[in-house]
């Protein structure tokens, strides 16, 4: 007797279609793909800091506008961060669930 084969869960584990077979050229789940991309926005959003930061420190542009972009940067990182781990966490947690339900 066989069991059948929830439909979702080959989704969720299965490479996408548009990926290549190397991990390092996009290959794999598309829950690695969404982790990738995430981890892609927080390094953008790192550099984007350094880059303000430089300017402050070494530039000499330390005038309250350029701290203040500095500090909205740095929230805006916060909040990425946070956003990341949340969705990561709660995507692993539902293909958890549905893997436990096979």
């Amino acid at each position: 007797m066989t069991t059948p084969v929830n439909p979702l869960s080959l989704m969720a584990a299965s490479p996408s279609m548009s990926q290549t077979k190397s991990t390092k050229e996009g290959g794999g789940t598309w829950f690695e793909a969404m982790a990738r991309a995430w981890g892609e926005a927080l390094d953008n959003q790192a550099a984007t800091i350094q880059q303000n930061s430089d300017a402050i420190s070494n530039g000499g542009a330390d005038t309250p506008q350029a701290i203040t972009e500095l500090t909205a940067q740095s929230l805006k990182m916060g909040f990425l961060s946070t956003s990341s781990h949340t969705s990561i966490s709660t995507v692993g947690e539902a293909l958890k669930t549905m893997a436990q339900k096979q």
